[in-house]
């Protein structure tokens, strides 16, 4: 992890600590509006509709009838749209302020090598979602809906997370 201070004008590389900032209650409420937030954003653009998410997974669909057939692509311009936001925000976000808004530090990672956990979790994610239509972010923000199918995945997935934490 690299640490840019906000009270110092270049970039210190630093051993990963937590920085002190917010009030832990008030750390929370900003991950909890910020949850909110996102969990908005899933459910506006249709992500937490697991039909129309293997819709656009299931690429096979495209050879049914004239082009693009019944594959459904319109989930790929919300995660190309999101993806340009991120980039821009990781971009930007050391030169966006002189200090952070509710922390005393900057924190970017400096890993840049992919190792095994990585690639066996990002392949267990995908074989997850195509299958499903959930990812563990959609499933949370439709556990609302009070769907048997949801609860199920994500009481499924909870043991899941334990036993990751725990390799």
């Amino acid at each position: 992890m690299r640490t840019i201070d906000s009270d110092s004008t270049s970039p210190i590389s630093t051993p990963a600590v937590r920085p002190r900032g917010l009030h832990p209650v008030a750390e929370l409420l900003v991950a909890f509006a910020a949850g909110l937030i996102f969990a908005a954003g899933l459910t506006m653009s249709g992500m937490t509709q697991p039909e129309k998410v293997i819709a656009l997974l299931d690429i096979k669909e495209m050879l049914v009838g004239p082009f693009p057939g019944r594959w459904d692509g319109t989930l790929l311009f919300v995660g190309l749209g999101a993806l340009l936001i991120a980039l821009l925000g990781y971009a930007l976000t050391p030169r966006a302020s002189v200090k952070p808004w509710f922390t005393r530090a900057f924190v970017m990672t400096t890993g840049r090598q992919s190792d095994g956990r990585l690639l066996s979790g990002a392949v267990l994610f995908g074989i997850g979602w195509g299958v499903s239509g959930y990812s563990p972010a959609t499933a949370l923000a439709s556990l609302l809906t009070g769907q048997l199918d949801t609860v199920i995945f994500v009481l499924a997935m909870l043991p899941g997370m334990w036993l990751a934490r725990k390799l």
